[in-house]
């Protein structure tokens, strides 16, 4: 707890409460803490550390509120529990997800693993099939046309059977997605609700899950949501039954169980009961990025390049006035269509390993972890990048919190990472110093996190030399400079909880909902009359939802969107709600930056329209106040190796 900031107290929505604002990385676990006067607090910990703790975020909260790890939770001292996680992530990287039948149109069965014919490496020998999350596939004798009309009524006894055998399988989660359902429901409907007769505990249906015209994204989506939801279901049942108070508590607080709150990849909270398997793929950086936004610009900065370095990977997005996101997105080889933070991730992190090839330097992508974790962690870890920084002196071990060694209580050990550096230059060819491998690891994951940069910025058209570069993670402070003058910026931002600011953006989002709809109709004057009805239809829907965690209608605002494309094309735009005269100069205008080249009197396609309802909750008010310090510091000096 070595941060603090005055908030104000009026803020506070119940006196005598504290916020949780939680990040739970794949190395640490940060958290954000507002106490009930208004003073914030922070605190990291290590994501796994199984001889401690089960779990480190109830960990952190019971650090903060002065427990141990085996007094109960006092939750009548809690108001909310904002969380940022990357459970649902780990499950995907890993393939430890829940076994799932994917269930779908009789004559698709193998639609999935056809895919899209994408040949991302053209000239390729070896080609590499897409991966299949799903355990089992059965079909449903049925067909609906694009038109809706029904060619094959579903045949409900032989689709019963089918789930059936799956189920006594051991199957319990299932994906339905049949041709032409996002439009027409029935017969995805009328499969669900045999499903839930059989016993089936997760239901994913691709009308609910991805609306969206395109059969195998909306298909991979559902598969993903079945997949995943059980896994976040489980947890979030963690976390919930240790928050709920006990009766004799209620009795004594009549205060509620505290509000739990997920973040979403499309940067939104949203309840804990609401929180889906396809929105949390990027639930931890779509922390990152909200709070990244949102310290630049009380700080004036209105153009930035985010940079969050953390401990498995670094996460690098742009912003220029709105936050960007996509719908169509592929993690860990798995194709996916729902709203997501456009960040894109490199695998150069403070736990990336760092090894010798034996005929070049190599950093990444496999990362250390929190367990065993870098050499210097005291767990007989790798050389990592963190170790990397040690070595050069540019991290310096009595700045490190002590977390580390038998009892949780030692700093880093610098001695074992010079003497494994130093065993790394004796086995290398020529004269090459421990200092100067330790440099060329850091030079490479330097570049690493540039190149990434350049993907999302001076690929798209973008002079990031105009920029802010914001920096935030727990290693970005060491290397923000180095990846500023490898881009030709100039200025770079550090929030005071910079090192944390994932967590702090928890407690920054507001709650938000998101609904799509496709279209598929040409961009004209009659069509656009219509969409009027559409965005009131959805924004009810959105309105509901917020309304069901306490955020009245007039705390909203509605935000809408059109996709659009150019007929015969296939990536679409999102552009802002305006005139039809501006839909088209706007498209132009986008598509010029986006590809270089417009085609003005083409036809264009409005392929679907999203409506996203934003739920202010509280505000935090930053005024810095003077941290209290338990004794005062002493200036030291100290000295380190950089590029020769």
């Amino acid at each position: 707890m070595d941060k603090y900031i005055k908030d104000d107290p009026s803020e506070t929505a119940t006196q005598g409460q504290w916020d949780f604002w939680v990040d739970r990385g794949g190395t640490f676990t940060d958290i954000v803490a507002r106490k009930p006067d208004g003073i914030l607090v922070t605190h990291k910990l290590l994501s796994e550390n199984p001889t401690h703790y089960k779990d480190a975020a109830l960990q952190g909260i019971r650090d903060l509120l002065g427990l141990s790890p085996n007094d109960p939770l006092h939750t009548g001292a809690i108001r909310a529990v904002k969380m940022g996680t990357t459970i649902a992530t780990n499950a995907l990287l890993e393939r430890k997800g829940e076994p799932t039948l994917f269930l779908t149109t009789q004559g698709f069965a193998d639609i999935l693993k056809i895919g899209t014919q994408s040949r991302p490496h053209l000239f390729k020998l070896a080609i590499e099939k897409p991966e299949t999350l799903y355990t089992a596939v059965a079909e449903a004798s049925e067909r609906v046309s694009v038109e809706g009309e029904i060619l094959i009524p579903l045949d409900l006894e032989t689709t019963r059977d089918r789930l059936q055998a799956a189920y006594d399988t051991g199957l319990r989660a299932v994906a339905i997605c049949f041709l032409h359902g996002y439009r027409y429901t029935a017969h995805e409907e009328q499969a669900a609700a045999l499903a839930r007769e059989i016993g089936f505990t997760q239901i994913s249906v691709s009308h609910h899950v991805s609306p969206l015209i395109k059969f195998v994204p909306r298909g991979d989506t559902t598969v993903v949501d079945a997949y995943l939801s059980p896994v976040l279901k489980r947890y979030v049942e963690t976390i919930s039954e240790t928050l709920i108070p006990d009766e004799h508590e209620t009795q004594e607080t009549e205060l509620p169980s505290p509000k739990l709150m997920f973040m979403q990849s499309s940067g939104g909270l949203t309840d804990a009961t609401l929180f889906e398997g396809k929105d949390a793929i990027l639930s931890g950086p779509a922390g990152g990025v909200v709070g990244a936004v949102e310290t630049s610009a009380m700080a004036g900065f209105d153009r930035i390049i985010g940079f969050d370095m953390g401990g498995t990977s670094t996460d690098v997005c742009h912003y220029a006035g709105e936050l960007e996101r996509s719908f169509d997105t592929q993690v860990a080889g798995i194709r996916m269509r729902a709203p997501m933070m456009q960040i894109n991730t490199v695998a150069a992190g403070g736990g990336s390993i760092v090894r010798f090839d034996g005929s070049r330097l190599r950093v990444g992508p496999e990362s250390a972890g929190a367990h065993p974790g870098p050499a210097a962690y005291r767990n007989g870890g790798p050389l990592t990048v963190t170790d990397a920084n040690v070595m050069v002196g540019k991290l310096l071990p009595n700045q490190f919190p002590r977390v580390f060694g038998a009892n949780a209580d030692e700093a880093l050990d610098a001695q074992t990472t010079t003497d494994q550096f130093e065993h790394l230059a004796q086995s290398m060819p020529g004269t090459t110093s421990a200092y100067e491998i330790a440099d060329g690891f850091i030079s490479i994951a330097v570049e690493n996190m540039a190149q990434a940069i350049k993907k999302i910025s001076v690929l798209r058209g973008y002079d990031v030399t105009d920029y802010t570069l914001s920096c935030f993670g727990g290693a970005g402070g060491q290397h923000a400079c180095l990846v500023a003058d490898a881009l030709g910026m100039e200025t770079i931002y550090f929030h005071p909880f910079s090192g944390i600011l994932s967590a702090y953006g928890m407690g920054l989002a507001d709650i938000r909902t998101l609904r799509e709809e496709a279209l598929e109709t040409p961009l004209t004057l009659d069509s656009l009359d219509g969409i009027g009805r559409i965005v009131d239809r959805l924004a009810t829907k959105n309105r509901r939802d917020l309304n069901e965690q306490d955020i009245s209608a007039n705390k909203t605002e509605t935000l809408v969107h059109l996709l659009l494309r150019y007929a015969g094309t296939d990536t679409p735009l999102p552009i802002a709600q305006t005139s039809y005269k501006n839909y088209i100069a706007e498209f132009e205008k986008a598509h010029h930056a986006r590809f270089g080249f417009s085609s003005p009197g083409k036809e264009i396609i409005i392929e679907a329209i999203t409506v996203e309802t934003i739920g202010k909750d509280t505000h935090v008010e930053e005024n810095i106040a003077v941290a209290q310090s338990p004794k005062k510091s002493t200036p030291t000096t100290t000295r380190f190796y950089s590029q020769g």
